[in-house]
């Protein structure tokens, strides 16, 4: 799709983003050293702030973002730090361990599924308006990962709540607006609350400039393409060794049944996907397993 054609076709396309965006919102990959990635500096405090504007879909895509789930924890036998075959729709080993351990009734189960959760994950294209931290970064585009935290602040801006509000296509080049992103540490955790869309404008009046820009964005699409996901036996091997076996050593108050160990179900007699027990879910606004990765970097 050329420049010309999306400013001319942007309606539609804004139609189509909000219907994805809202049906996202109802219900990539980022490998540490990858220079395409963009983080926000934050200082010793854990504070920061930028100004980024997120981008229209690349050429030869329809939606402007892609979304993953993934799993980080620790078990007797080591780190598991995997993509959920969940994001394709297929079953995937954690997901129905999770799921097992949660029908169990044991609330000390129920802990454990809370500490391997699913990890929602959100990968756009942006271009970096101001960065204090990085100067250098103003003024080039990347691929920003991010957590439901901001993506529930840009379907809010395209699904607004008064009707005194327009509606926004925060990935519109002439009628989208910049995203001033503040980041705070509350009680240890990285806040995104007082982060919000500046008022409507183009990014840009010079169409060469916006070419220039829409040319350097990254297809999103390969980021969660099959071929850079485990089968579901390996994500399996990787679960047994990691979990080494163990039953949880938990009971219920009046019970003597202990939570059995995980192994894979018989094809006849498979556990329930994930998005069946919507308990099992627990999306939080961490955007990276980058402290996880560091740990398991000699599993």
């Amino acid at each position: 799709m050329s420049l010309s054609n999306l400013k001319k076709n942007r309606k539609s396309q804004f139609d189509k983003l909000a219907e994805a965006a809202e049906k996202v919102a109802s219900g990539t990959q980022s490998n540490g050293a990858d220079d395409r990635f963009w983080k926000p500096t934050v200082d010793k405090a854990g504070n920061g702030s930028a100004i980024i504007r997120f981008l229209p879909p690349v050429e030869g895509e329809d939606i402007p973002f892609v979304r993953y789930w993934d799993h980080g924890f620790q078990g007797p036998g080591g780190w598991y730090i995997e993509k959920s075959l969940t994001t394709l729709g297929l079953d995937d080993p954690v997901s129905e361990y999770n799921t097992k351990l949660w029908n169990s009734g044991i609330e000390s189960n129920k802990d454990i599924v809370r500490k391997q959760k699913r990890r929602l994950h959100y990968v756009a294209n942006i271009y970096v308006v101001r960065d204090p931290g990085n100067p250098d970064n103003e003024g080039k585009v990347f691929l920003y990962e991010f957590g439901k935290k901001i993506f529930d602040k840009i379907n809010d801006a395209m699904h607004p709540q008064f009707e005194d509000e327009e509606p926004v296509n925060p990935f519109d080049f002439w009628d989208g607006a910049n995203f001033r992103l503040r980041i705070r540490n509350v009680e240890g955790y990285r806040n995104y609350d007082k982060s919000d869309f500046d008022s409507v404008g183009a990014l840009s009046e010079d169409d060469d400039e916006l070419e220039k820009i829409y040319a350097a964005q990254y297809p999103l699409q390969p980021l969660i393409d099959k071929s850079v996901f485990k089968t579901y036996e390996e994500l399996a091997a990787k679960l047994q060794k990691v979990l080494g076996n163990v039953a949880p050593q938990t009971k219920a108050e009046d019970e003597e049944e202990i939570a059995p160990a995980w192994s894979p179900p018989a094809a006849e007699a498979k556990t329930p996907k994930s998005e069946e027990v919507s308990s099992v879910d627990f999306d939080d606004d961490d955007e990276s397993l980058d402290f996880f990765k560091k740990l398991a970097s000699d599993d």
